[in-house]
């Protein structure tokens, strides 16, 4: 057992599998685990390299094994995939993780630490809500329609729909489902100062953040994007320029060429969604505000290409700018415009 050098470790809910090598790349461990003897089984050990996909519990087992002196590197599972021969098993997972992880070119997450996973995962708490909140606001405009009461879109319509299930005089809805209707009306403010509670919390995380406040300097940046950002990008040195960590985001164009002729798709979508749409959603209001106007990049685009497409360009650019904010550790500095 003291003659490993790398391990590959494939995480679980109860059985942990582990494949490790020496220095010879001969396997000399190859085993699954319990939960309650991983720790207690790696601290036996003497220092080495470990490999995990950098899924689910990920980050915590990082921090405890690095913990107990070893070196630990979290690999994107689509990297993985690729070193798993034939069919999928535990063993063949743990034995790809170790082959993933030895080779020069692989590229690695950083591990987050405690705070930082805590702010990352405040921001799933806030989506979860988001999406139970449009399901609830969906459910009572359909539920309402079926007996010909509509509204208009947005905040304004929910509230008319509001107004007429709390009135009592309202008889367009039978009694069975004015109950329903109801609770479906305490759901949504409910989960309206739910969201409040979470908004808040964000919010107050990201002034004491010195990265989040950097972040917040630079336009089509709000509060909730500055602290996604800076929760969910812990290591921004991982990658060499803006660029890369813009193609990270999948907010650049799909490339697919053969023969020396490379062809340009839509965006590749990689990466990150929720950073993702929150850039777009970014890019969006710096588009529709007067800020566009004065800006020649944004109007020469403008003349020429759609407006999403225009947004989509924009926030590639912010993602950039943010990559350069983090590494410098500065505020935005916007270029001058010429009269």
């Amino acid at each position: 057992m003291t003659d490993v050098s790398r391990i590959g470790l494939d995480l679980a809910k109860s059985v942990f599998q582990v494949h490790g090598v020496n220095a010879r790349e001969e396997v000399t461990v190859r085993r699954p685990l319990r939960r309650a003897q991983l720790l207690v089984w790696f601290g036996r050990l003497p220092p080495c390299l470990i490999g995990m996909e950098a899924c689910a519990t990920a980050h915590c087992w990082a921090r405890e094994l690095t913990r107990l002196g070893h070196m630990v590197r979290l690999i994107p599972p689509g990297y993985v995939k690729a070193y798993v021969r034939r069919n999928k098993t535990d063993a063949a997972d743990a034995a790809a993780i170790c082959e993933a992880v030895g080779r020069p070119s692989m590229r690695f997450v950083a591990a987050k630490t405690a705070p930082q996973q805590a702010a990352s995962g405040i921001h799933r708490v806030r989506e979860l809500l988001m999406k139970q909140r449009t399901a609830a606001m969906n459910a009572l405009r359909g539920l309402m329609a079926e007996f010909g009461i509509m509204a208009s879109k947005g905040v304004s319509g929910i509230n008319d729909l509001l107004a007429s299930v709390a009135d009592p005089d309202d008889s367009r809805i039978a009694d069975p489902l004015r109950a329903g209707l109801a609770a479906l009306a305490a759901t949504l403010g409910a989960l309206e100062t739910q969201l409040e509670a979470v908004d808040k919390a964000m919010v107050s995380w990201g002034r004491a953040d010195k990265t989040c406040r950097h972040l917040n300097t630079i336009p089509g940046f709000g509060p909730v994007l500055s602290a996604a950002m800076a929760a969910r990008v812990s290591n921004p040195h991982a990658f060499d320029s803006g660029r890369h960590f813009a193609a990270s985001l999948g907010v650049v164009p799909r490339q697919d060429g053969t023969g020396g002729k490379v062809k340009l798709g839509p965006i590749s979508k990689r990466g990150d969604g929720y950073l993702r749409r929150l850039l777009v959603n970014g890019a969006m209001a710096v588009v529709r505000s007067k800020r566009a106007k004065q800006d020649p990049w944004l109007v020469k685009l403008l003349a020429t290409k759609p407006l999403k497409l225009v947004a989509v360009a924009l926030a590639n650019k912010m993602a950039r700018i943010g990559w350069a904010v983090m590494v410098r550790q500065e505020d935005f500095r916007a270029e001058p415009v010429a009269a």
